[in-house]
This record gives C-alpha cells, structure tokens and sequence, in this order.
C-alpha cells in the first residue's frame, strides 16, 4: 500500500512540475498609436485636459452638473437660475 502511494504521490508530483515549466511566450504587439485629433485645448499624454491652461479650466466651468441621460439636473441652483433665464426669454 505504501509504495502505491509513493508511486502515486511521485506521479502527482512529476505531472505538476511539467505543467509549471511554461515556455516562452511572445510579448503582446502594441498597436500604433492612433493619430491624436488635433483640439482647441491642450491635453495631457493620457487625453484628459491638461487643467492648467485657461480654455480648459473655462470649459470645465461651463460645464453643470447633469444627470446620466445628458439632461440639466435639477438639483442644483446654477441650473434652475439658467432655467429661469430661458423662460423669461421665452415669455
């Protein structure tokens, strides 16, 4: 019983130990970088807005607060008071 277990547990052993050795294995291609579009702002290597410049900062001012479809959400007071503006135009 004792040397079926020795040849079992040696099987075991020599099966795993050649499923460890893993070969070579070719490094992934990098694509080509795709051509940067050429924006009004400039912007960091990663493509966010670099925030030190000033169209970016303005741009991110401009910007309120909405919700996850796009719309004005209306939480918030900068876009009730622009609400406001366009009824009054509008009426």
């Amino acid at each position: 019983m004792k040397k079926m277990l020795i040849v079992m547990l040696m099987l075991i052993a020599g099966i795993s130990g050649g499923f460890a050795q893993g070969g070579k294995k070719e490094p992934a291609k990098k694509a080509a970088p795709p051509a940067a579009a050429t924006t009004a702002a400039p912007v960091k290597k990663d493509g966010t807005p670099d925030m030190r410049y000033k169209e970016n900062k303005e741009k991110a001012k401009a910007a309120a607060p909405v919700k996850k479809d796009g719309t004005p959400d209306m939480r918030y007071k900068e876009n009730k008071e622009k609400e406001k503006a366009k009824a009054k135009k509008k009426g």
